[in-house]
């Protein structure tokens, strides 16, 4: 059985992004830039809302593309923060559309680049509050336990769903991830509308990048 997760504790203090730029795209894990910053990844299901969550995190509107159609990010994007750290965008997985062998070329670099990437500091898994537990996510989940990645959950869309069933869902979330680990990773809760859980998550990751 994997080990158990670590709790992360963290003394926040505020903390303000003064610059955000796209830096790069990359195909493969040779094709990602060389960089001594320490790098924030974020992965869901095609359509969760991980363009949205990084344009509110950076209080930028355009600096990540947004889409109404699932898919659209096919490569992995990387954004320099404020000169110190990066956000990279991972492309999202479980999008049904794509040709089998694309979707597999997919899954194989990102997992390249989560398990073998040097700078790699944090992932932060999104899942959309709205569902319960689907299968493609506590798989994803599992996979990075089983793996020791470094990881949190993201329940994006809060402003969507009433805060009960939300819990609910959460609930089922973890219970479901119990069979696999001993523990319980960090959980965020966000809505791009509301701006529900940007500072918390911005503290997080301020905390971390200060370890």
């Amino acid at each position: 059985m994997p080990e158990p997760l670590n709790s992360v504790y963290v003394t926040f203090k505020k903390m303000k992004i003064t610059s955000a730029k796209f830096a790069t795209s990359a195909v493969s894990l040779d094709d990602c830039p060389k960089s001594d910053l320490p790098e924030f990844a974020f992965i869901g299901r095609s359509n969760v809302g991980k363009s949205s969550l990084l344009n509110l995190l950076c209080n930028q509107k355009m600096l990540a593309n947004v889409s109404s159609k699932p898919g659209r990010t096919r490569l992995i994007n990387f954004f320099v923060i404020n000169e110190d750290w990066c956000f990279v965008d991972l492309p999202g997985y479980g999008y049904a559309k794509a040709a089998k062998a694309e979707r597999q070329r997919f899954n194989d670099f990102v997992a390249d680049y989560i398990e073998f990437r040097e700078g790699l500091k944090h992932v932060f898994v999104l899942i959309d509050s709205r569902h319960e537990p689907m299968a493609i996510d506590i798989d994803h989940v599992t996979w990075l336990v089983e793996r020791n990645v470094p990881f949190s959950l993201v329940f994006t869309k809060s402003d969507k769903v009433k805060p009960g069933r939300m819990k609910d869902n959460q609930k089922l979330f973890l219970d479901a991830l119990s069979e696999y680990t001993t523990g319980e990773p960090l959980v965020f809760s966000t809505s791009a509308k509301s701006e529900d859980g940007r500072l918390d998550l911005l503290q997080f990751i301020d905390g971390l990048t200060r370890d």
